[in-house]
């Protein structure tokens, strides 16, 4: 009989449990299937099409020098396993555990009721320190750490050869403006590694807040890790190795900016581990008492204004017309521009995050939900927080090299006004001509908010606020390393995520 080594978001040859797996077999099928239907969905993009197909021709060549080949296939999963299971009998499927999205979800219960129905094991294996069934969050940092210092897979010496045909992938997206678009591919995220981890990562720690010094300074391994091109145990391994190589050398940076680096690999698995326990978060307030909060239905003046970068504040407007353009922010201006469209905007998560989600090359539904809903204060557990994009601008783009760069209408602007045009005395050439003027006024959006925001927390339901934290809220100690609380001699207070996270990958 035949094995079904079905590849989903795990694009690479080593360190891959269920490769291993499958390799042990007689004859093993290697499957991809490109899934039209996923690819129309509102939290879908042309860029991140584009990185896929980077990985799948890489992954085709890695799988050719083992004596194989990528099946790929074009429809609906479960016809497509239909298909196949009348021309090669396979009894055995094998692929990683996926935390997707709530689509991905229902196509993996649909798949697996045809398994059951067919007599056809289905066999998944994890492949980052997520944890499936988890009844409550203790425990779970030491889970996912053994899974993290467990020895690497190697990938197999040869596999049997596979001569079934492939359909040519098809151009499902319409075309996306993102010049600056990553490549896809395990050579691109080995290169990345290690440029990171010898070269790019000194400043870690200190240029991460930066939209312009964070782009070089950060690893940029996010969309790698996102369609798995390199795993999470490969790159804590590897900075483990680089900890050890600095040990004890001079006060030049390293040190603390690989702590950093590895603290935001565990927030990593932490933010997957929410929706894989809650996979309504997607679409439902964290904390049900906030739903209704804001309006479901947009106020599309504002929700486009902010898409396009026309909203008249300099700053965040640079920051969208990036992020359309490369496909990636640094995390604290991602926490911006979410904060100023859910609180000066008073818009919706729900309608925002689709929009980020298709910018984003690098989209992972679990960090980015979760991320969402604690940027939009709809978690319970998190201090909102109501990020001014005036002041972020002065902090993190004193110069104004990267707010020119993406507004070029505001050439004529002296740099003293370049985050506040509107009180230039010369603002009358330019505001509501070739720049627009600005759609709220900071000040008063923001203390609307926080007075709105503040009374709703003081009213809730504080068992659903328990709820909440017993089954998403982080254990850690007093470094902030994520613990095995079942360890403990005596109880201690969880730390509820109160801080602001900085995920800088």
């Amino acid at each position: 009989m035949t094995t079904l080594l079905w590849f989903k978001r795990d694009l690479r040859i080593h360190d891959h449990p269920a490769l291993a797996l499958a390799a042990r077999d007689d004859r093993v099928v290697p499957l991809y299937i490109v899934e039209p239907e996923y690819w129309a969905l509102p939290d879908t993009s042309g860029r991140q099409y584009a990185f896929l197909q980077d990985s799948l021709s890489d992954l085709q060549t890695a799988l050719r020098h083992l004596g194989s080949d990528l099946v790929i296939r074009v429809g609906d999963a479960v016809t497509v396993f239909q298909e196949l299971y009348q021309t090669v009998k396979f009894d055995h499927v094998i692929s990683h555990e996926e935390t997707g999205n709530t689509w991905t979800f229902a196509r993996d219960k649909r798949v697996a009721a045809w398994a059951r129905r067919q007599g056809v094991r289905w066999t998944e294996r994890p492949q980052s320190g997520v944890v499936r069934r988890l009844q409550g969050r203790d425990g779970w940092g030491g889970q996912r750490n053994a899974f993290i210092a467990q020895a690497q897979i190697e990938a197999p010496k040869v596999l049997p050869p596979c001569d079934l045909p492939s359909d040519p992938v098809p151009n499902l997206c319409a075309p996306d403006p993102c010049s600056g678009r990553q490549k896809g591919g395990r050579d691109h995220a080995l290169s990345l590694l290690g440029g990171f981890l010898t070269d790019r990562g000194q400043t870690y720690r200190r240029a991460m807040s930066s939209p312009l010094q964070g782009a070089v300074a950060c690893s940029r391994l996010s969309p790698h890790l996102a369609l798995g091109t390199i795993t999470i145990r490969e790159v804590v391994q590897a900075t483990v190795a680089r900890q050890r190589e600095i040990k004890g050398g001079p006060r030049d940076g390293w040190a603390g900016s690989l702590q950093s680096f590895q603290s935001r690999l565990a927030w990593r698995d932490h933010f997957m581990q929410k929706l894989e326990d809650e996979p309504a978060l997607e679409h439902r307030c964290l904390h049900r008492a906030y739903e209704g909060m804001r309006p479901l239905e947009p106020d599309h003046s504002r929700l486009t204004a902010w898409e396009n970068g026309e909203t008249g504040l300099p700053f965040l407007d640079a920051c969208m017309r990036s992020l359309r353009t490369v496909g990636w922010l640094n995390f604290r201006m991602r926490a911006m521009v979410v904060s100023v469209a859910s609180y000066h905007l008073w818009l919706d998560w729900r309608s925002t995050g689709q929009h980020l989600a298709r910018m984003f090359t690098d989209y992972e539904p679990g960090i980015h939900w979760s991320q969402m809903q604690m940027q939009s204060g709809t978690t319970g557990i998190n201090t909102p927080r109501i990020y001014n994009p005036i002041k972020q601008g002065r902090d993190q783009d004193p110069t104004g090299i990267f707010t020119r760069r993406w507004l070029p209408e505001l050439a004529d602007v002296p740099d003293n006004h370049l985050h506040t045009p509107w009180i230039w005395d010369g603002a009358g050439r330019v505001l509501g001509k070739t720049y627009p003027e600005p759609i709220i006024d900071v000040a008063e959006a923001a203390r609307v908010a926080r007075d709105r925001i503040f009374s709703m927390r003081r009213s809730v339901d504080r068992s659903e606020t328990q709820r909440v934290i017993h089954k998403h809220a982080s254990r850690k100690d007093s470094a902030g390393h994520f613990v095995n609380d079942r360890a403990r001699r005596k109880p201690r207070r969880s730390k509820a995520d109160s801080a602001q996270l900085k995920f800088d990958l």
